[in-house]
């Protein structure tokens, strides 16, 4: 029975079996829905209301699969730190794509359903607490409006996984516009089948790019279709303080949605060489270094398309090179003009890059909290903080308002521009592991709490000031994947 709207019509599970493996999730022992987002559901078109919580936490381990589901693991590929590797979802399963009545369609997709043909060693299992976490993140960063792809449920399996120990198994829901990855066209480009590359991008332009399938050169217009994506998504990190933790090209999508919540967390103390993931032993994937990636990742997409670009290499391999070399403008542009929006600039002037840097060399050196330092420009800081009575900070302070009196808007204009681009809130990272810790003792209202707050980023609630503050503890704080 299809008691809560499953609208599948499933695209991907018809292409070769090249790109994929026709598989369903593993069974799990005592399945029980700690999270459901009744939100996401709505905008889904979902229905819950008929269901009862045995058969919701059924069908959101995979124990029952829903009418018209096609469920496959995904294979593809991917540099991880640098290094190329054959992948796959190795413990996930894409179980269909949901259409919305606007005909919007979705990947539903189950992490830690199991083992699949791309496991390698693994079990397939995830544990509670990464899934919890992808949770928080992927909705904070919704709500923070950066594209991501979502979580619709958590449930825990009744079974435990070992790690470091032993820990609750769990398996999160998670909703994509789809899954495919860089990484994806890397694994079939390293099969050198012209047709299947020929399939994959025709495929990508139905799902993503619409606009582009009359083009001329449909190859080079997708590569500059990613290029404008991925470089507004590594604007928006910076501008939130996000640092994703695990860059590889299996974590970059086609569609220009952040994916993969493993090690991310948030800047607190301003420093651009900050790096959280326990894996990232040479800073790779340092806040600093995001847009150096992302481009290095778009040279690897690129070169997938070459074959397709232009019939003679050497002339692809030049017009694929400079396309993504036109990275570094389009990214200073756009960065410059986020950081200007954060400050409540309004038009153009050649003093505003000195401006910013001189502000961010500022916090550096005085270990200035990055989101709590805009909030204090908007007079709605946590607390009177004495660091903003440094006598260099008041002096940047004065040449900041003197430029935004150059504005010709009001400075109310400039308020509400700001309010508009500077989170209040966002999932400090010791808020996360103390909701975690109570989730894993069973107990969910911390957890509920805090995506209730992360919900309104952008608003002056009342009693927020707890999730404001950064943290006391002056240990290093830690990220660790989860596999």
């Amino acid at each position: 029975m299809n008691k809560i709207n499953w609208n599948f019509e499933n695209s991907y599970s018809e292409l070769p079996n090249t790109f994929k493996q026709k598989i369903n999730p593993v069974p799990v022992k005592n399945p029980q829905l700690v999270l459901y987002n009744s939100k996401l559901g709505s905008e889904l078109n979902l229905n819950i209301t008929k269901v009862s919580e045995e058969e919701l936490s059924k069908l959101f381990s995979g124990n029952s699969l829903p009418d018209g589901s096609s469920s496959i693991a995904q294979a593809y590929a991917g540099h991880q730190f640098g290094h190329f590797t054959m992948l796959g979802d190795g413990r996930a399963v894409l179980i269909g794509e949901h259409l919305s009545k606007n005909n919007k369609r979705y990947d539903i997709q189950f992490k830690g359903s199991g083992k699949t043909a791309f496991s390698r060693n693994g079990d397939g299992r995830a544990a509670l607490g990464p899934m919890l976490r992808e949770y928080i993140i992927s909705e904070s960063m919704n709500s923070l409006k950066i594209p991501t792809t979502r979580s619709l449920a958590v449930v825990k399996t009744g079974e435990n996984v070992i790690r470091e120990t032993s820990l609750p198994g769990a398996i999160l829901t998670r909703v994509a516009s789809s899954h495919i990855r860089v990484g994806t066209f890397q694994y079939i480009a390293a099969r050198e089948n012209i047709d299947e590359l020929n399939t994959l991008v025709d495929y990508t332009i139905d799902r993503h790019y619409p606009e582009i399938k009359n083009s001329n050169n449909q190859a080079l217009d997708l590569l500059n279709h990613l290029i404008d994506k991925q470089c507004d998504l590594v604007v928006n990190w910076m501008r939130v303080g996000f640092i994703h933790g695990v860059m590889n090209t299996d974590n970059m999508t086609i569609s220009g949605e952040t994916i993969d919540y493993g090690p991310c967390a948030f800047l607190d103390t301003y420093d651009p060489k900050t790096v959280f993931s326990s894996i990232d032993k040479t800073g790779r994937y340092a806040y600093c270094n995001q847009p150096v990636i992302t481009k290095w990742n778009l040279a690897r997409f690129a070169e997938c398309l070459v074959p397709l670009i232009n019939k003679n290499k050497d002339e692809s391999i030049k017009i694929a090179t400079e396309a993504v070399n036109s990275f570094e403008i389009k990214y200073e542009k756009k960065w410059i003009n986020m950081m200007r929006e954060k400050l409540g600039l309004f038009g153009l002037d050649d003093k505003d890059k000195f401006l910013i840097l001189d502000l961010l060399t500022w916090m550096h050196e005085k270990k200035a909290d990055y989101t709590n330092t805009f909030c204090h420009l908007m007079n709605l800081g946590p607390t009177e903080d004495k660091l903003y009575n440094d006598i260099d900070f008041l002096n940047w302070k004065k040449r900041w308002e003197n430029r935004l009196s150059k504005n010709k808007d009001s400075l109310e204009k400039s308020m509400k521009l700001m309010r508009k681009n500077n989170p209040l809130v966002i999932a400090r990272n010791h808020k996360v592991e103390e909701v975690l810790r109570a989730a894993e003792q069973n107990d969910f209202n911390p957890i509920n709490k805090f995506l209730e707050i992360l919900e309104k980023p952008y608003d002056d609630q009342k009693n927020i000031n707890d999730y404001q503050l950064p943290s006391s503890s002056s240990e290093k704080y830690q990220t660790f994947c989860g596999t």
